[in-house]
């Protein structure tokens, strides 16, 4: 399963300290793109307060080290292009962050959430 930022960031702002994905286990096991991770980092150096800034980071690096982080790819961009031209054809957009990740679910297997 591919872990959206946006469900990370609402973990940490509610102050856990571990995960627990075993409820989506049926979906394989949890991983997130690298433009996640950036997103993520973004978030850390963007934090309004040192001790935010600290608290931040040392849940994005516990995150970083302990979930699997997918890379893009000359297939993640073969998706990307197609997902972003379908998308358009129906007259519809999508951010350019979020097209990446759902390109990277799509291209790698993972279930996109």
């Amino acid at each position: 399963m591919l872990i959206d930022t946006g469900v990370l960031i609402r973990a940490e702002r509610r102050g856990d300290s571990a995960l627990d994905f075993s409820p989506w286990s049926h979906y394989g096991d949890a991983a997130i793109s690298v433009v996640t991770a950036s997103e993520l980092l973004v978030g850390v150096h963007r934090a309004t307060s040192k001790s935010r800034r600290v608290r931040r980071s040392a849940f994005v690096e516990g995150l970083l080290a302990a979930i699997p982080i997918l890379d893009l790819t000359l297939e993640v961009a073969r998706v990307h292009g197609e997902l972003v031209a379908l998308l358009a054809e129906q007259g519809q957009t999508m951010g350019a962050n979020d097209a990446f990740i759902a390109a990277t679910a799509l291209a790698s297997g993972y279930a996109h959430h």
